[in-house]
């Protein structure tokens, strides 16, 4: 399931792209398949290992052009271990809402994005986190949980103040809202209740089958309840001395 529309996000091959906290390499691995230059960074070590296995497959099942390459590399947000100037492309999915310093990543993020270069910032919208957060405690207070809700003009904001200039955003996942409240509702490790079963079963059939009356449906809900906001951005080709 992916969150960046990669129709607004042009990536192809020879472009180098850094997926920042790519989790279970959702994007990092359409990334690859797109043909690009991917590196995959994470903090979690396990994570990053079944990535690199994912990545080992793929290419060996010949699903990746040739001349693509991907690589995982384990580091910290707030300290990117590349050069200034080094990507093309940035993907920060669903990540800036875990740090408690966001405001240091974004200047990271910008640091290592090329003048001219594009960025794509998701995080949890507004009004759905809202949700959340009232049904349910658990949710969000854990090791590693969200610290944060961004209402979308603090989020443009504060990435502006990097120096990155905001280029477009949408809202989608609509059908995933629900499913996430109802999971606060009756308790977010019970994977086992009944509703919370037939809901996933729900998402699974239409994330595999993409039926024409889902896929409608969320199309005419994302704007309402779409679980994500997705901005993107572009660094300035020129850069100024102050950014």
């Amino acid at each position: 399931m992916l969150t960046v529309d990669f129709d607004r996000f042009p990536v192809g091959p020879g472009d180098r792209v850094l997926d920042m906290g790519c989790g279970g390499g959702r994007h990092a691995f359409a990334l690859y398949r797109r043909g690009a230059d991917v590196t995959a960074l994470d903090m979690d070590a396990a994570e990053l290992k079944d990535v690199s296995a994912m990545f080992a497959a793929m290419a060996e099942a010949g699903e990746v052009p040739e001349g693509a390459s991907a690589r995982t590399v384990r580091g910290t947000a707030y300290d990117l271990p590349f050069a200034d100037g080094t990507f093309d492309r940035i993907i920060a999915a669903e990540v800036l809402e875990h740090l408690p310093e966001d405001e240091r990543a974004m200047r990271e993020l910008f640091r290592v994005l090329k003048p001219g270069g594009l960025i794509a910032v998701t995080v949890p919208r507004w009004g759905p986190e809202l949700v959340c957060w009232a049904l349910s405690s658990a949710y969000h207070e854990v090791e590693g949980g969200h610290v944060r809700i961004y209402r979308g003009s603090e989020l443009r904001r504060r990435l502006a103040g990097t120096g990155l200039e905001p280029t477009g955003e949408h809202h989608t996942h609509a059908l995933h809202a629900p499913y996430w409240w109802l999971k606060c509702a009756v308790g977010v490790t019970d994977g086992e209740h009944p509703l919370v079963k037939a809901y996933h079963r729900l998402l699974v059939w239409d994330m595999m089958k993409k039926p024409k009356v889902t896929q409608l449906a969320e199309r005419l809900l994302n704007p309402v309840v779409g679980k994500s906001l997705v901005v993107y951005l572009q660094k300035p080709a020129q850069v100024s001395h102050a950014a």
